[in-house]
């Protein structure tokens, strides 16, 4: 059933304009009496039936309410070294779509995409759209927010994660000796196109984190952080 986001928990009815009544309306072709479900942004569904398009709005009634069954028990956060715009985008969608709980761009010392502070906040605005399409495809409870571009040292500093992980084609301890099925939080950092520097890794690990490997194929930097997540998910039975 297709899914939409709305920031706010609704009561018996729901208002829908702008871009997501024209998506209703235009788009996807639906029509009075048809089923969808609203999503409050915080783990709810919402079971709503259509009552009335107009040429502006789309009215809601609402069916029933039910906690979303499809967010993982383990908060996945990715410290992701600032690749090409494009690249990052990739990340966002399929990240999105496994179940990652947040994404931070971090700028590192062999990052080829370093934007200036206003490119970037713009950047931030189409990731987070990207993030909430990929959400709304895969039936998300929740829609992963991508922060603002962060150095890293701000990131070591900032990660309150219960188990942390820094992944290095220098290798490191295989992933399954720091995840189980009990962990609850874990952030993962991941290298730009050059990889981190060995400096760069032993800043994180002085956070607090593990430098862990992947097996013995290196990784491209847009490949590492859907593969590292796909073992999470696995590891701590998120894919059953």
């Amino acid at each position: 059933m297709q899914k939409l986001f709305i920031d706010y928990t609704p009561e018996n009815e729901i208002v829908l304009d702008g871009e997501q009544a024209r998506h209703i309306a235009k788009s996807l072709r639906m029509k009075k009496g048809d089923m969808l479900i609203v999503n409050d942004s915080k783990g709810s569904d919402f079971g709503c039936v259509i009552e009335e398009i107009t040429k502006e709005s789309v009215f809601l009634k609402v069916c029933y309410q039910q906690a979303s069954n499809s967010e993982p028990d383990c908060r996945v956060r990715i410290y992701q070294g600032n690749p090409k715009s494009g690249k990052l985008e990739d990340i966002i969608q399929k990240c999105t779509e496994l179940g990652v709980f947040e994404i931070i761009p971090v700028l590192t010392k062999r990052c080829v995409s370093c934007p200036d502070e206003k490119s970037a906040k713009k950047k931030t605005e189409r990731y987070n759209k990207i993030a909430l399409e990929a959400a709304q495809q895969s039936g998300r409870g929740v829609v992963p927010k991508v922060y603002d571009l962060i150095p890293l040292k701000k990131a070591v500093e900032e990660d309150e994660s219960e188990v942390k992980i820094v992944f290095y084609e220098g290798g490191g301890e295989p992933l399954r000796t720091l995840v189980d099925e009990k962990t609850k939080s874990v952030s993962i950092y991941i290298g730009p196109e050059g990889g981190f520097e060995k400096e760069e890794v032993d800043l994180i690990v002085s956070g607090g984190a593990a430098a862990a490997t992947l097996g013995k194929r290196i990784l491209r930097t847009q490949t590492a952080p859907v593969a590292a997540l796909s073992a999470i998910m696995l590891i701590t039975n998120n894919l059953e």
